[in-house]
Formats: structure tokens, sequence, C-alpha cells
């Protein structure tokens, strides 16, 4: 596994909302602390998105920032895709379009600042891969290096990704047994192959995830949820039986602890473990009561 060392304990935060509502609500506070984090630092917020489900919790961000009175300064945020299916913006299946409609559409991030896929590529998920790597990774990366100050020690790192994960334990466009969880150097690859349709997208990779992230969110509701929690990580019945409860204010009314990956990984979710986080806000895996218990 990139980046993994066998005698390492891999450490995750455990947030477990009450309820999907709350968890939207204690999503929205994870950003503005990030986003916060982020602009103290350079004059960036750089943050990957997923598709599913995740784009409708981010709604209410817009009144979480006015609630928290916090200036968002929109646009000085990049946004990022995740993962996207080879479509046009405007396909129902796009998750660019699925991010616009319940988010960027109503807040002020300049619209260049909002990186989708080249369609004109369409015909070819390799070109589209190559070029989102180049023109949009690879850029921001190095954008954000170069407006990072040189205190900072996570210059060069995108500063939030929020992903879902689905029933199968997948993750972006990061499928159980598939090649691409063997990918060593890209940062963005292609998939026509894809066990759910679509079957052609492009999706950061594992050693994007884990070596150029300062921050990943995992996000998930629901039952369906419960068996990939229990899987991923070796100790979620002892934390739930000691009722291991910790509060601040991104997380208010909800239960923190911290868990440990369990070895090997049993999901390509499991898989993520961003390296090298000066804070312990690395990994976080945000859930409601249903998805864990």
């Amino acid at each position: 596994m990139e980046g993994t060392d066998d005698n390492t304990k891999h450490q995750a935060r455990l947030v477990i909302a009450p309820t999907k509502t709350a968890l939207g609500t204690t999503l929205s506070n994870l950003i503005i602390q990030s986003c916060h984090r982020a602009l103290r630092d350079s004059d960036t917020f750089t943050i990957a998105l997923s598709g599913g489900s995740l784009p409708s919790f981010l709604q209410g961000l817009p009144d979480a920032f006015a609630n928290a009175d916090k200036d968002p300064q929109w646009d000085k945020w990049h946004v990022l895709l995740a993962d996207e299916r080879c479509v046009v913006s405007s396909h129902e299946d796009s998750n660019l379009g699925a991010i616009r409609t319940h988010f960027t559409n109503s807040v002020g991030i300049p619209p260049s600042q909002i990186y989708g896929i080249d369609e004109t590529l369409l015909g070819s998920s390799e070109d589209v891969a190559a070029s989102y790597e180049e023109n949009v990774v690879k850029y921001l990366l190095e954008k954000k290096k170069s407006t990072t100050a040189t205190t900072a020690t996570d210059d060069g790192k995108i500063d939030c990704v929020l992903l879902g994960f689905g029933p199968d334990g997948h993750t972006c466009s990061l499928f159980p047994n598939h090649k691409l969880l063997s990918e060593q150097t890209r940062l963005v690859a292609s998939i026509d192959d894809s066990p759910k349709p679509p079957p052609s997208r492009i999706t950061l990779t594992l050693p994007f995830l884990n070596q150029y992230c300062r921050q990943i969110i995992f996000c998930g509701a629901g039952a369906s949820k419960r068996p990939i929690v229990h899987a991923i990580f070796t100790n979620v019945e002892e934390v739930l039986d000691n009722n291991a409860v910790e509060h601040n204010d991104a997380v208010l009314g909800a239960k923190v602890a911290s868990v440990e990956l369990s070895e090997p990984a049993p999901y390509p979710c499991g898989m993520v473990r961003p390296q090298g986080g000066k804070d312990d806000d690395t990994l976080i895996w945000l859930v409601d009561e249903d998805a864990c218990r």
C-alpha cells in the first residue's frame, strides 16, 4: 500500500453525529475550521469534492459561515473534483453538475476557480485524466506551494478533501479489487470499467490522497454504511462501549474518539491514509449514529 509502514498504526478521528441533519451541521463547521486555517497561512483555500450524496450536505455551508460570524472569502476558494464521470457537466450523472446545484451556484466562488474536466476530450477518459492531472491538480499544488507562508509545514498540499464512501467500501472512483488500487505514480487516473454506471470516469488516486492532502474528511450516513465503518477500524466497538466523548466548537453535540485503521485495509476507503499531517485532524471520519451502531 502506498505510503504505508506495516509497523505503523494509522489513526483517524471518528466523529459520530446524533442525526443525519446534525452531520451536515458538523461537516460545515469542520470546513469552516479548515478554511480558516488555510487562509491564515496562505491566500488560497483549495478543496476537493466528491459527488454522490455529499454535495447535498454542503447546502447549509453559507449559513454556517454566517452563524459563525466568519467571512468565507469565497474569492479565495479553489474547488476541484475528487472524481468525475466522463460526461458533460449538464448531464444528470455529472458530479460537477451536482456540486453546482447544491453549493457553488449559491456562493461567490469565481467560476474560473471551479475546475471541471475538459469536455473537448471526452472521447478518451485517459486524455481527460491526463489533462486534469496536469492542468488542474498539479497547477493547484504549485499554486498552493507558492502562496503559502514559509512558516507553514503543509505547503504544497490541497487543504481539504471531502469524500464519501459506498456500501461496497469504494471512495472516489476507487473500487474494491480494481487495478487502480495498485497505481503508484499517477495523481489522476482514468477508469473505463467502473462497476457502477457510467463506466468511464476519472479519479484522484491513492498516491495523491495519501501524499498531497492536508486534511481528508470522509462523510457518510445511514445503516448501509455500518459494516464498512466497523470493518475499517479495529476498535469501534470498544470506543462505543466506553462512550468516548470529547467536544470542541466544530463537533458540538457529537461523540469524538481516536480510532485505529485495520491492517490490511479491507476496502479502498480504508486505504486512504494521508501522511505528514501536523494535527490530529488529518483524517476524519464523520458519520451519523445509524452508520456506526
